[in-house]
């Protein structure tokens, strides 16, 4: 039994120095040995790979992806006319020389990230500093950013290269502070407004226009028409006071019948009319005292 135990207690030992000297590096991973503190070797291939036991060596690991960098600051920055504008940007970066990001940034992506964050703020607020709101939304957007990673690239490979390349840099949104967004919104829209009551005005001009217009148009329809019609009327009166007298010509006593029946109808059309006259000496009953004689009809010829 003690055999047993002591090979399974060696065993042990075994596993466990092999696993202290043993260590993987995954091809997305720099790995970076230490000995003593100091760097021993970086190891840029995946695989297995060999080590002494700590405390006489350690390992690290360092992200060689390529890596975003996302602006998070919100304070404001002055154009050349001194506006204050916000822009929003990222920064496409990744580590290349793990000796020298290690030497002068940090053990870490997170150290570089906050030391290149500062840099590509500092770089925009120069850049933007020397140019107009109106130029930041135009096509030479792409001249700002190209010149804000010319800038960037020039300090980390300066007299302490960072061991880092920026691929890309790019501004996302531009926009005013919150206090000129809402000064800008009011003036839109007092403008939006102007132009409304405007094309409102210019309607109702039109509108009354068209109704002076189409009055005008009734009142000369009407007009001739009322015209028309008299005409017409008028020729009508004419004809039948023609025929009326081409009538009465031929037989004056059928005449002067016809205009005292008229004169009857005229006087007795309502039932309450009450006349006072004497029917012996009064012209207005001549034709009845005549018994109809009257409208006897004239012998033929």
């Amino acid at each position: 039994m003690n055999r047993i135990g002591l090979v399974v207690s060696s065993v042990l030992v075994l596993l466990a120095l092999a696993s202290s000297t043993l260590f993987v590096v995954d091809q997305r991973q720099f790995g970076v040995v230490y000995a003593l503190g100091q760097i021993k070797e970086v190891i840029t291939e995946p695989g297995l790979n060999f080590k002494l036991p700590p405390p006489f060596q350690n390992v690290s690991y360092i992200d060689k992806r390529l890596l975003t960098l996302d602006s998070t600051d919100t304070e404001p920055m002055l154009t050349a006319e001194k506006q204050r504008v916000v822009i929003d940007w990222y920064v496409r970066w990744r580590i290349s020389e793990p000796s020298e990001y290690i030497r002068n940034v940090g053990l870490n992506e997170t150290a570089g990230a906050n030391q290149l964050n500062r840099v590509v703020r500092n770089a925009f607020q120069e850049e933007i500093n020397k140019r107009t709101v109106k130029e930041l939304l135009s096509l030479k957007r792409e001249d700002l950013m190209t010149d804000v990673k010319t800038e960037v690239l020039d300090k980390v490979r300066g007299a302490k290269p960072w061991g880092v390349d920026v691929v890309d840099v790019r501004i996302t949104r531009v926009d005013y502070v919150e206090a000129i967004t809402e000064s800008v919104y009011r003036r839109m829209e007092a403008e939006r407004k102007r132009v409304a009551n405007e094309l409102r005005s210019t309607g109702a001009a039109e509108g009354e226009k068209i109704r002076a217009d189409a009055d005008r148009q009734r009142e000369v329809t009407v007009a001739n028409a009322y015209r028309d019609a008299q005409k017409i009327k008028g020729e009508g009166d004419a004809e039948a006071a023609r025929i009326y007298a081409e009538s009465f010509g031929r037989d004056p006593q059928f005449a002067q019948f016809y205009r005292s029946l008229d004169a009857y109808k005229a006087s007795f059309s309502n039932r309450t009319d009450v006349m006072v006259l004497d029917p012996s000496s009064s012209e207005f009953f001549k034709v009845f005292r005549a018994g109809g004689s009257l409208v006897a009809p004239s012998p033929k010829k």
